[in-house]
């Protein structure tokens, strides 16, 4: 059995797809492409598909992952093209590598993330940032389906910080250069139980400055993965590559070993 590891996209307006329509369509895509998928045991057998950290629904995404296990061999950038062939633009296959390593999903311990505040001056979302980040602890509650849950949303934070949108006199849209006041936050936050959600830092932001965008924030996933001592999100597919490539040069020095030596 191959195990295949994939990077995703949300994009534009599929990302008000949620998360079982996602699933939906890639088992559908799984059908187009022919893909000789492994599948569960039992009276009701369904293709081997793990998923890792769904972004929530109505968030955008550059970084969702999944694992899928075939029934016989790949090579997985033609099974990249073909997937990706096969789904709607928005939902778009971006990386791929062969699974040589254990422990995947423990790998995705932080995220980043952009929110973009239309109607918001940056100078109040930096001092609103300012405020959020001194503090030692922000308590915030989100309706959950047991009931109110308080939690902090500062522990989490690794970083956050706010820049200008880029300016156009004419504007471009909603993720484009725009003609009115915007601030962009940039978010780092841990993966915890609970999770610290990009809303969560809103309500936060809400709770300790009284920042309150006048419509919704259009948030996105730029990565998710390792964290690094710099507080730096790494690629989680680095292990994989790696071992991809030790694998190569030991077939390689095997090969050069077995070779009929040459004599004069």
């Amino acid at each position: 059995m191959q195990r295949i590891r994939m990077r995703y996209t949300k994009r534009g307006r599929l990302r008000f797809t949620s998360h079982r329509d996602f699933q939906r369509a890639f088992e559908r895509a799984l059908r187009r492409a022919g893909v000789p998928m492994a599948y569960s045991a039992g009276f009701t057998p369904h293709p081997k598909v793990s998923y890792a950290n769904a972004a929530p629904t109505g968030t955008a995404s550059e970084a969702e992952y999944l694992e899928i296990a075939l029934a016989a061999r790949r090579d997985p950038g033609e099974l990249r093209a073909a997937l990706d062939a096969s789904l709607p633009a928005g939902l778009d296959i971006v990386d791929v590598v062969e699974a040589r390593t254990a422990d995947f999903a423990e790998r995705l311990r932080a995220s980043v993330w952009e929110l973009r505040l239309d109607g918001v001056e940056p100078e109040a979302a930096a001092k609103a940032v300012g405020m959020f980040l001194a503090a030692e602890s922000v308590e915030v509650r989100r309706q959950t389906k047991r009931g109110t849950r308080v939690f902090d949303a500062r522990s989490a934070v690794v970083a956050l910080d706010a820049v200008a949108a880029p300016r156009n006199r004419g504007g471009s849209g909603p993720d484009g250069p725009v003609s009115h006041p915007c601030a962009i936050l940039r978010l780092v936050v841990r993966h915890l139980t609970p999770a610290v959600r990009p809303d969560d830092v809103l309500s936060g932001l809400r709770a300790t400055a009284d920042l309150a965008p006048p419509v919704p924030a259009a948030v996105t996933r730029l990565a998710q993965g390792p964290l690094d001592e710099s507080g730096t999100v790494t690629d989680p597919f680095a292990p994989d590559r790696d071992a991809a490539e030790a694998a190569l040069t030991r077939a390689a020095g095997q090969q050069a070993a077995a070779a009929p030596g040459i004599t004069g």
